[in-house]
C-alpha cells in the first residue's frame, strides 16, 4: 500500500518534469551552446528573443585566437569562426538557412574587433529573414560550427569543401596599406586567401 502511494505520489512530479523538458525543447545541452549562439529554431522561427536582438543588436566582439592550424578568427569566447562558400560576398543574403543553421550557427550581433587587434577585412552585418543580425567580414556572413565544443577547435574546417576557418593574411592589416577587400579563395587548407 505505501509504494502504491508513493508512485502516486512521484507521479504529478514526474508529469512536472516532462513538462518543464518539452517547453525548454532540450534535455540535453546543444553543441556550441555555451559559446552563446542564437539557436537555428530561434532563427528559423523568428522568436521574440531573436526579434529583439535585431532591433538592438548586440556587440559581438571577434578576436584572433591562435589553434592546431594556425591562427582563426574567433569570438571572444574562443570559438573558431567560419565562412561559407556558397554565400554570394556583399549579397547581404546567407545561402546557409533551416536544417543547415543547426549544424552552422551564425554569429550574431554587430561585430567589433577586440581590443589591441587590427583585422584586414571589414566588419559588417546582414540582417536575415526574421530579424536577425548576422556579423560579416568582407562581405561574407559569419558563422561557428556546433561541433567545436571547446575554445579553438577547428573541427569545421573544409566540412565538404565549402566551410573554411577565416585564416592567414586576411586577419591582419598591415600598417601602411590598410584593409582590402577582394574575395576569398578556398587554399588547399581550406583558409581564406586572396587579400
Amino acid at each position: 500500500m505505501r509504494s502504491s502511494r508513493l508512485g502516486s505520489a512521484l507521479l504529478p512530479l514526474a508529469a512536472a518534469v516532462t513538462c518543464l523538458a518539452a517547453a525548454c525543447g532540450t534535455t540535453s545541452p546543444v553543441a556550441g551552446g555555451a559559446y552563446g549562439t542564437v539557436s537555428a529554431a530561434a532563427m528559423a522561427a523568428g522568436s521574440p528573443s531573436a526579434s529583439a536582438a535585431s532591433k538592438t543588436p548586440a556587440k559581438t566582439v571577434l578576436t584572433v585566437r591562435k589553434t592546431k592550424i594556425g591562427s582563426v578568427l574567433a569570438t571572444s569566447a574562443g570559438q573558431t569562426v567560419y565562412w561559407f562558400s556558397k554565400d554570394v560576398r556583399g549579397s547581404g543574403k546567407s545561402a546557409c538557412a533551416g536544417s543547415c543553421l543547426a549544424a552552422w550557427p551564425v554569429v550574431p550581433g554587430t561585430p567589433v574587433a577586440a581590443a589591441g587587434v587590427r583585422l584586414a577585412g571589414k566588419l559588417g552585418t546582414i540582417t536575415r529573414p526574421g530579424g536577425v543580425v548576422q556579423a560579416t567580414y568582407n562581405g561574407y556572413p559569419l558563422y561557428t560550427y556546433a561541433m567545436d565544443l571547446t575554445p579553438g577547435q577547428t573541427l569545421g574546417n573544409g566540412a565538404a569543401g565549402v566551410w573554411h576557418v577565416v585564416a592567414g593574411s586576411v586577419l591582419y592589416a598591415s600598417p601602411a596599406s590598410g584593409a582590402a577587400t577582394p574575395s576569398p579563395t578556398a587554399t588547399p587548407s581550406g583558409t581564406m586567401a586572396g587579400y
